[in-house]
């Protein structure tokens, strides 16, 4: 299900990144908690994902800032292709991010354009008056955004131009002696989040207290292989059979059965399927351990099957 928006300003953040402020077009409130992201139909066709930054009173409009990425599949560019005034469907706001409702304290580390949900849940946690610390990792003054929004947090300092060794030393001091409440809370680029998992494991976070979100995957780290299994689709009857290599979804589009993708790298969610039968073998990186254990859901963009049949409500 969509609503209709109308993006009412957009500002220049960064030389790369724009902020676009939506309006529901009915009005009333927007809903939504920190670290969730909304789905954008672009004109191009493409959907695409987009974080929330919104603090706790910004409850008219939805916010979000886009990075243009000019080697990406064309989401970015069609967003900073938008002007004020044009129309568009969003989803309803989704979390899959949430912060723990615990009251320890909160250590959030952003790499880049991965400050967007962090940025929104140490606004709400500021209102509250629960400890927080919002660290933002950028390249230089000019490419760091939100600088007007960190200013007027408790906690957030700025880390430029930190050549790796540096960038390693920094984070080992920032994650170390975590207390037994404390709860990490990762969004950046794939290399800073992947040494930022590293050094939360030598400093002795545990799983439980960890908490990402990836904006892509690495497309040479996506793995199909496995031996072939057939696919019962419960709502259309048909059956396909997926083969070694091949996803579910691309087993689908050469059956003629179309199904809603975005990203193909398991990281964004729009493809998830509910499982009627069959055990899922999870290669994502959307779903949490509790949603995975339960063999309920699926991302057929690059998840398989352990056995030899998988049955989906589609």
């Amino acid at each position: 299900m969509t609503r209709a928006v109308t993006v009412s300003r957009i500002w220049q953040e960064t030389p790369e990144i724009c902020c676009f402020e939506l309006i529901p077009d009915q009005g009333g409130p927007v809903t939504f908690t920190p670290g969730a992201h909304i789905d954008v139909h672009l004109p191009n066709d493409l959907i695409r994902q987009y974080s929330l930054w919104n603090g706790p009173d910004d409850t008219q409009s939805y916010l979000i800032g886009v990075k243009r990425e000019p080697q990406s599949r064309g989401g970015s560019v069609a967003v900073h292709s938008l002007v004020q005034g044009d129309k568009l469907q969003i989803s309803d706001p989704r979390n899959n991010f949430e912060l723990d409702a615990g009251d320890g304290p909160a250590l959030l580390l952003a790499g880049g354009i991965g400050i967007t949900p962090l940025l929104s849940m140490a606004r709400h946690l500021n209102a509250k008056g629960r400890d927080h610390c919002l660290h933002l990792f950028a390249r230089d003054a000019v490419h760091a955004p939100f600088q007007n929004e960190l200013a007027v947090l408790p906690e957030a300092p700025v880390h430029l131009g930190l050549v790796s060794t540096a960038l390693d030393r920094v984070l080992a001091g920032i994650l170390d002696g975590p207390a037994s409440d404390a709860h990490l809370y990762l969004c950046g680029p794939g290399p800073f989040m992947d040494l930022a998992e590293r050094q939360a494991a030598l400093a002795g976070w545990t799983a439980a207290q960890v908490h990402l979100e990836r904006f892509s995957a690495d497309p040479d780290g996506l793995d199909n292989g496995g031996e072939g299994f057939e696919v019962l689709l419960k709502q259309s009857g048909k059956s396909i059979c997926v083969e070694e290599g091949e996803t579910i979804i691309e087993a689908m589009e050469a059956a003629g059965i179309a199904h809603l993708t975005s990203c193909e790298m398991g990281v964004c969610g729009t493809c998830m399927a509910t499982v009627i039968e069959g055990e899922p073998d999870h290669r994502d990186q959307y779903l949490n351990d509790t949603e995975k254990a339960s063999g309920k859901v699926i991302m057929p963009c690059v998840s398989r099957c352990k056995g030899k049949r998988l049955v989906l409500d589609l």
